[in-house]
């Protein structure tokens, strides 16, 4: 077997937000120094951590909830950070020039942000229509204690459009971060086991837990590798899936049995016909697909 000493250890912070920007930034404080205890790499946060997913539809209460990417929040957790020697994903609703976004600022060990990425797939059928949509998906190189890891992330709804990790995937991530903020039922962990398998990319999955409304836990992990050498039949590739209950959940990825995998299996980027897919990028939609409140 291959060996798997070379790993890079994920904390899902499966929390209840409180009922302040300064109680989440505590608290969330907190649980980044618990994690780092528990020998975390990164602490991965649920979706817009910083108002606890609350989305008002008053423009006056965006503002005052929004704040921006080097907003004293962010900041905060920078230093911490650096004081810890541990990545950070941190999510908020982020004050934006285009208007207000759905965003993770993965901070790396040194306290410098890596990655800021905008949610793309708001959900503009339910309170995030009033929110501003990112254009693009990004991966950045993650120095991490064993070396650099290629860390990609998707923000919930997302992980719904197959075209989000597989961009990840062609850009070199390695691993995806996807925050969550809602209910995660066997459809929805199907759908994140998918896109690990289709395209061997370790999934990292922070929900809220049960009290939270319309959210229920099952946090969860997947590391892609269906076919361990020597092995007659696949494997589940589910690492870790949590509970409904508050807590965190370390996800423990085999960074180099992940990569000698993705050297010798099928799916990925080995086999694909790009050139026939033109299809992918027409615009058009046609019954029963038409939804009067889709927004580009």
């Amino acid at each position: 077997m291959v060996s798997v000493e070379n790993s890079i250890k994920v904390a899902l912070l499966q929390l209840l937000p409180e009922n302040s920007l300064e109680g989440n930034l505590n608290k969330g404080i907190d649980y980044c120094r618990r994690a780092k205890k528990m020998g975390a790499d990164i602490a991965l946060f649920p979706e817009m951590w910083s108002c606890g997913y609350n989305i008002p539809e008053s423009i006056d209460e965006l503002n005052k909830l929004a704040i921006t990417s080097n907003s004293s929040f962010v900041l905060c957790f920078q230093s911490l950070a650096k004081e810890l020697n541990m990545a950070i994903g941190i999510t908020f609703l982020e004050k934006h020039k285009s208007g207000f976004r759905n965003t993770i600022c993965l901070i790396d060990r040194l306290g410098e942000a890596v990655l800021t990425y905008a949610k793309v797939h708001t959900c503009d059928f339910g309170d995030e229509r009033v929110l501003t949509s990112g254009n693009d998906f990004f991966v950045a190189n993650l120095n991490t204690n064993t070396g650099i890891v290629k860390i990609g992330a998707m923000i919930c709804y997302d992980r719904e459009f197959p075209e989000s990790a597989r961009i990840l995937m062609l850009k070199g991530a390695e691993i995806i971060l996807v925050p969550n903020a809602c209910p995660m039922e066997i459809n929805r962990l199907s759908q994140l086991r998918a896109r690990a398998y289709e395209n061997m990319v370790g999934i990292a999955t922070t929900n809220y837990p049960k009290g939270k409304p319309d959210c229920n836990g099952h946090s969860s992990a997947f590391d892609c590798i269906a076919y361990r050498p020597g092995e007659a039949d696949s494997r589940d590739t589910l690492i870790v899936e949590a509970g409904e209950a508050e807590g965190i959940f370390i996800a423990d990825f085999p960074l180099d049995e992940i990569r000698e995998y993705r050297k010798r299996e099928v799916h990925g980027n080995a086999y694909r016909h790009p050139k026939k897919y033109g299809l992918l990028i027409n615009e058009a939609i046609n019954e029963p697909f038409i939804r009067n409140d889709y927004k580009k």
